[in-house]
């Protein structure tokens, strides 16, 4: 039975939900392991920072030496791996980082876990998992009247992020199929919910309307994305986690395809419901609306295929783009204190936030 998971980038948004969900919903220890960049907060784990089976290290997975000393110490059951640079803008401005922490890292991590697995008893060697979680933006993008990536979609990534995240997934299977490293693989849509940086589509647009500013839209709106809750992502990675075949790649997505504008226009009608007296003088937040220059290499849809884990793993979202998205916007009306600590130390309204 598994009992110690190591949880890298759990101060991140999909990893703080993870951590938290492991903490209220299981039994397990959890060690968080981060290196607390621009994206990652402890403040996002505030609610479980005193619960007696979570730990915290704040470490960078290119540390290999500080790596093997955390699993000897803690001596894991799994590895959920989430530890990762992820926004495309940032990726054409700065590759190298993302090289550095999504490959080289990703590397660091695999042989500091093939090194431990390999000393394990027996009967500890045949419960370990190395649970990679990579994105959709591995397959590349997909013409209107194409069918959704599934998992054996062949790899076309289009900007240096997606192609970093394409060669970690490359170098997880080959540790699987060369030194026998017990890994999953699991490839999820967009996903949005609390807790998430502002640069990202759904925040970043919530708050600069929220504070009165321009809601800057790439091109003319129209690239599709497939928008999954995180909290029903987290759902999904505990799941493969419990039951998932070692080897098997699963494709999560929340079955929801949404052209960007109208995920801004949707943002702006629910606050138009929420905030009676509007920055500005505005009479709607549909106003703030501008489009400007599409960046480099744009993908123009997304979409996955999601039946495997349906078939195999009985996984489904529990929530829909809207009832989602009502709830996040919720979230980030009621926890001013948690975004404007960001805003106020190492992010600008002003850059575009268009994932």
């Amino acid at each position: 039975m598994r009992n110690r998971i190591i949880v890298t980038g759990g101060a991140g948004f999909i990893g703080s939900n993870l951590v938290r969900y492991l903490c209220s919903k299981t039994e397990y220890r959890v060690l968080n392991i981060d290196k607390l960049a621009y994206s990652g907060s402890l403040n996002s784990l505030k609610d479980i920072q005193n619960c007696p089976r979570y730990n915290f290290i704040n470490i960078d997975i290119c540390s290999k030496e500080l790596l093997e000393k955390s699993f000897r110490d803690f001596m894991p059951d799994a590895v959920i791996h989430l530890a990762a640079e992820s926004h495309v803008d940032r990726s054409i401005e700065n590759p190298l980082s993302f090289v550095n922490t999504n490959i080289i890292g990703t590397f660091n991590l695999l042989e500091v876990s093939r090194k431990y697995w390999s000393s394990l008893p027996k009967d500890k060697k045949n419960i370990f998992r190395f649970h990679h979680v990579s994105t959709d933006e591995v397959y590349g993008d997909l013409n209107l009247d194409s069918k959704p990536f599934n998992e054996e979609t062949r790899y076309e990534p289009s900007s240096p992020y997606s192609a970093s995240k394409a060669s970690s997934d490359h170098l997880v299977r080959s540790w699987f199929r060369t030194y026998g490293l017990p890994i999953l693989i699991t490839n999820c849509s967009n996903n949005y919910g609390p807790y998430q940086h502002p640069e990202k589509l759904i925040p970043h647009m919530t708050l600069c309307a929220m504070t009165g500013k321009n809601l800057p839209i790439y091109g003319d709106g129209n690239q599709i994305r497939d928008w999954l809750f995180v909290e029903d992502h987290v759902r999904a990675i505990y799941a493969v986690l419990q039951s998932g075949q070692i080897g098997e790649t699963y494709n999560i997505g929340g079955n929801n395809e949404i052209r960007n504008i109208d995920i801004v226009k949707n943002i702006c009608k629910i606050l138009d419901n929420q905030i009676a007296i509007k920055p500005n003088k505005l009479k709607k937040f549909e106003d703030l609306i501008i489009f400007v220059k599409d960046r480099p290499g744009h993908d123009k849809r997304y979409a996955v295929d999601s039946n495997k884990i349906y078939k195999d793993l009985s996984w489904k979202p529990k929530e829909n783009f809207n009832s989602g998205l009502k709830k996040t916007i919720s979230w980030y009306l009621e926890n001013e204190e948690w975004w404007q600590k960001i805003l106020n130390k190492n992010y600008n309204l002003e850059r575009l936030g268009n994932k």
